[in-house]
């Protein structure tokens, strides 16, 4: 499976925490990953975000460039661990893309690929295979 590890875009400071909402630099960042996927061939089997606002609104603005459905997944929250996002993208289709939070995105990349947690920017993307 070919997974696109996704920390949402740029947030705006607020309370409480899981209603913060993207910018309007965020909601750029959103639309135009979706059309990167699009020029790069990627059209995901699904979109799944964590339920927090600002991971909703980016997985909405990545699934509409692509012409797919976001969805939302509990087990995506800040928190999350490889183990949920193996099993979020179980039997999923072949290509997924997962919006989530920082530090896990980061810690779930080292976690798969082996490797040291990367730098995970608002809106940054990493792609592994599952």
């Amino acid at each position: 499976m070919r997974l696109f590890l996704v920390r949402h875009a740029e947030a705006a400071p607020d309370e409480p925490d899981d209603l913060r909402t993207l910018t309007t630099q965020g909601k750029q960042q959103a639309r135009e990953l979706g059309r990167r996927f699009a020029r790069k061939g990627v059209k995901p089997d699904a979109v799944i975000s964590s339920p927090l606002l600002r991971a909703r609104e980016t997985a909405e603005g990545i699934a509409s460039a692509l012409g797919v459905d976001a969805e939302q997944d509990e087990r995506l929250a800040p928190g999350a661990t490889p183990e949920d996002v193996r099993a979020v993208v179980a039997g999923r289709g072949n290509t997924v893309v997962v919006v989530g939070h920082q530090p896990d995105c980061g810690q779930i990349v080292a976690a798969i690929s082996g490797g040291a947690a990367p730098e995970f920017p608002a809106g940054g993307v990493r792609e592994l295979e599952l």
